[in-house]
């Protein structure tokens, strides 16, 4: 778990130094279906290729948080972007594809498969997103 949400934070201090890059040159703000073209070749890299190794839905949720940042900063709202700090809210997010095993406290994750989970009070309905943070021990 630890190493997808290094893999989500990489992506995602990767495309800001991007788009700061871009900035300083004097172009604008880039959107994130290209930023997602720059995912597709960052994972056919040979020096990230260990990027294939975690799940693709978080590595784009985690484009998607940055330019949700860019569009709270446009619109004044917050702060401009900064870079994730290891440690510090490492948390990555699934969109879908996540099933949820309330009888035996057990939740299933893409590429990670069944995980035990502190089932603190029964849910009702159905799990869509799954909001996963590693616990140190």
């Amino acid at each position: 778990m630890r190493r997808f949400a290094g893999a989500c934070r990489f992506v995602f201090n990767r495309a800001l130094a991007r788009q700061n890059e871009n900035h300083e040159v004097g172009n604008k703000y880039i959107p994130y279906g290209k930023m997602a073209s720059w995912l597709v070749e960052w994972k056919n890299a040979t020096e990230t290729q260990w990027l294939k190794d975690a799940p693709s839905q978080p590595l784009q949720q985690s484009l998607k948080d940055l330019e949700r940042a860019y569009k709270n900063f446009f619109q004044n709202r917050a702060a401009f972007p900064r870079f994730k700090k290891r440690g510090q809210n490492d948390v990555f997010r699934y969109p879908q594809g996540v099933k949820l095993d309330q009888e035996n406290s057990r939740i299933f994750l893409p590429k990670l498969g069944w995980m035990r989970y502190r089932n603190s009070r029964q849910v009702t309905g159905c799990c869509e997103k799954c909001h996963c943070q590693p616990v140190l021990r």
